[in-house]
C-alpha cells in the first residue's frame, strides 16, 4: 500500500492488530482487574470498529468485557475508591446496547452511583482518589465524567448531567492559569501537599497527558448535553480557551511537551500520548462546531508527526516517547518518568487520535 493510501483509519487498525497479537483480551494489563489503563484502550478501538465494522475489534472488547464480570454481571476486581477503576464501565454501553445482554445493565448501574456518591470537597469537585483526601487531579474529568453524562441522558437523570458539568467548571476554575490558559495538574483544598502553591493549592507544572484528558472528556460529556442546557456556552468558551493556549505551547516538530509550556529547556521531552489527546480534541470541537476550522492546522501538523515518529517491527507498529502513569511532582519529577512502547495509554490515545482525525476529514 502506498503512503498516500494510509489513512488515520489504516493506522488505527494496524495498533489494534498488533494489541491484538500481542494480549488475549483477558491478559490486558493490569491483568484481572477492571481498570482505565484497559478502558481507554478499549474505547479507542470501539471507535475504529464503528469506523471499520470489522467484528473482531468488537469481539476483542467484549472478550475482555466478560473476563471481568461473572454470569450475574457483578464487576470481579476493581477498586471504588478509585476514579480510576471506574473509567472502563464506559465500555458497558455498546456492549449493552449491540448484544441486549442485561449482565453490562447490571453491571452499569452498580458502577455509576458509586460516582455519583465519590468523597468530594466542600465545593463539591471529586477527590482523585479516598486516600487522596481533598486532591482534585485533571485525570478524574475523563475517568468520571463521560460515564456518568451518558448515563444522565440515556436514563433522564439530570442529578448525573449536573455533577457533570459541576466538575467541568470547578475544574477550570480552581486550575486554570490566568498566564498561559493552560491546567495544572491538580489541586488541594487543603493546601497540605509538598506540591501544592499554598495560595492556590495548585500544583506547579502543565502535565502533558493530564491536560489531555480534559478536551477530551469535556468534548465526550457535551455528546449527551444539551445546547439549551444554561453551562453549555460556558463550557464550550472554557474549552475553545484551553485549546487555544494549547495549540500555542506546539512544538516546532508538531507534538506537544510532557511539560508542556518549558519546551527549551533542559530534560524535556516531546510527548507522544498528549499529542495525540490534543489532535483528537482539535479535531472533534471542529466537527461539532465549536471550534473555529482555523485550528485544523494544528490538527494536521500534531497528526503528522505523530505518524512520523512511529517505529514498526515488521506488520507491528510501535507507539513510542509514552509516559508511564504518574503522581503529581515538580519539573524534575515529569521529566524523569520513563518511558515505554505500545502501553495501553499510549495505544488508547493513539486510536482515539485515529478515530477523530478520520471523522474530521472523511
Amino acid at each position: 500500500m502506498g503512503e498516500s493510501e494510509k489513512n488515520a483509519l489504516w493506522y488505527g487498525k494496524r495498533a489494534c492488530d498488533t494489541m491484538m497479537r500481542k494480549y488475549e483480551a483477558a491478559k490486558l494489563p493490569p491483568v484481572d482487574r477492571f481498570h482505565y489503563h484497559q478502558g481507554v484502550f478499549l474505547s479507542g478501538m470501539n471507535k475504529i470498529y464503528n469506523l471499520s465494522k470489522d467484528e473482531a475489534y468488537f469481539n476483542y472488547m467484549k472478550s475482555w468485557v466478560d473476563s471481568q464480570i461473572d454470569e450475574m454481571g457483578n464487576i470481579k476486581n476493581y477498586d471504588d475508591g478509585q476514579l480510576d477503576d471506574m473509567q472502563s464501565g464506559i465500555l458497558l454501553y455498546p456492549l449493552m446496547d449491540k448484544t441486549g445482554d442485561p449482565r453490562y445493565k447490571f453491571a452499569l448501574d452498580r458502577i455509576v452511583p458509586k460516582i455519583y456518591d465519590f468523597p468530594k470537597t466542600k465545593e463539591g469537585g471529586f477527590w482523585h482518589m479516598r486516600t487522596l483526601p481533598h486532591q482534585m487531579w485533571l485525570d478524574g474529568l475523563y475517568m468520571g465524567g463521560p460515564i456518568c453524562a451518558e448515563y444522565g441522558y440515556r436514563y433522564n437523570k439530570p442529578e448525573y448531567t449536573e455533577l457533570v458539568i459541576k466538575q467541568i467548571l470547578l475544574m477550570i476554575l480552581k486550575t486554570r492559569d490566568s498566564r498561559t490558559g493552560l491546567l495544572y495538574h491538580a489541586w488541594d483544598e487543603s493546601r497540605s501537599e509538598n506540591w501544592a502553591n499554598k495560595e492556590t493549592g495548585c500544583s506547579p507544572e502543565f502535565w502533558g497527558r493530564s491536560v489531555g484528558w480534559v478536551p477530551v472528556a469535556i468534548l465526550d460529556d457535551l455528546d449527551f448535553i444539551s445546547r439549551d442546557t444554561p453551562e453549555y456556552d460556558k463550557i464550550c468558551q472554557s474549552l475553545c480557551a484551553l485549546l487555544d493556549a494549547v495549540c500555542k505551547v506546539q512544538s516546532i516538530e508538531g507534538r506537544w511537551y510532557q511539560v508542556l509550556d518549558k519546551g527549551g529547556e533542559e530534560g524535556n521531552w516531546l510527548e507522544t500520548s498528549c499529542s495525540c489527546l490534543f489532535v483528537a480534541a482539535l479535531c472533534k470541537a471542529i466537527r461539532k462546531g465549536i471550534l473555529n476550522s482555523e485550528y485544523m492546522r494544528f490538527a494536521e501538523k500534531g497528526y503528522e508527526a505523530v505518524i512520523n515518529s512511529l517505529e514498526w517491527d515488521r506488520d507491528d507498529i510501535l507507539i513510542g516517547n509514552v509516559c508511564i502513569g504518574t503522581g503529581v511532582g515538580d519539573y524534575r519529577h515529569y521529566c524523569d518518568r520513563p518511558v515505554i512502547v505500545n502501553d495501553l495509554h499510549g495505544m488508547g490515545a493513539f486510536l482515539i487520535m485515529c478515530a477523530e482525525y478520520c471523522l474530521v476529514n472523511y
